[in-house]
């Protein structure tokens, strides 16, 4: 059953931003006309492959993952090893999901919260980068200092629910791993996307999750790295929130639980 909703496209819904827009863009057209891009990176094989494919590409590239109780620690782990084999700077950003109640008390709508939460921290830090001018039409080095010079003036942050796809010239998308298969009938989380012009590449190429596997098992032996070092075979794994009923209060606790009952470390 896994494998079929992998190989499957979920269509649109009314409501679904132009950054999350099903087939409407060849992922290498993308790539070609956006040097710059800043990728929300999970540590999952959706966001591994994409920030692989940027890098192969040529674009400047910053991978920024959000840290939260809602994520086990080897999504962490993943997240840093991937960045290092790929020498891709990953800034790690601290954020107490659980002080916010509107997120802690567990609504139907949390995703959509949690997700705003996320990508507003993901902004701000792409414009602190920004305007610390770690940012370069070439390749950017490990040090985030671009390859074969250094650091200049800041260039603006794209964003907002009118921003362009890609973004225009002397912009930086923020750009996330949502593929063709993420159903958003389902996921509240497409909405804060949609308000904040996320832009989802994969999805917009109209690849499926299984398409992502298999697009990254090529790359990962093209560009000669270790074929398990894009995650292309790594499970899909929810946030632990998933794992608390609706309504159920999130907290600290729970989420341990939650962690201890799949065999995970919470954190």
């Amino acid at each position: 059953m896994a494998e079929d909703r992998e190989a499957r496209l979920a269509p649109d819904v009314p409501g679904v931003g132009e950054g999350q827009r099903l087939g409407a863009e060849p992922l290498d057209g993308f790539l070609a006309r956006t040097p710059r891009l800043a990728v929300a990176f999970s540590g999952g094989c959706d966001s591994a492959y994409l920030l692989a494919a940027a890098r192969a590409a040529g674009c400047a590239v910053r991978a920024y993952r959000v840290d939260t109780a809602f994520q086990p620690a080897f999504e962490r782990d993943d997240a840093e090893r991937v960045a290092a084999a790929l020498g891709v700077p990953l800034t790690t950003i601290a954020l107490d999901v659980l002080a916010h109640a509107d997120v802690a008390a567990n609504p139907p709508d949390r995703c959509y919260r949690c997700k705003g939460l996320i990508f507003d921290a993901i902004r701000a830090q792409v414009e602190r980068d920004a305007e610390a001018g770690l940012w370069e039409d070439g390749p950017v080095s490990a040090s985030g200092v671009p390859a074969g010079g250094t650091a200049r003036a800041a260039v603006e942050v794209a964003g907002g629910a009118s921003a362009g796809v890609p973004a225009p010239a002397g912009r930086i998308p923020i750009v996330d791993g949502t593929n063709g298969s993420d159903d958003p009938a389902r996921r509240p989380g497409f909405r804060a996307l949609a308000e904040r012009g996320i832009v989802s590449p994969l999805r917009r190429a109209g690849l499926s999750k299984e398409a992502v596997r298999a697009a990254s098992a090529v790359l990962a032996a093209r560009e000669g790295h270790d074929p398990a070092a894009l995650l292309s075979a790594k499970p899909s794994f929810p946030c632990l929130a998933v794992y608390v009923p609706a309504g159920a209060p999130l907290t600290e606790e729970s989420l341990t639980r939650a962690a201890a009952e799949r065999g995970v470390d919470p954190r």
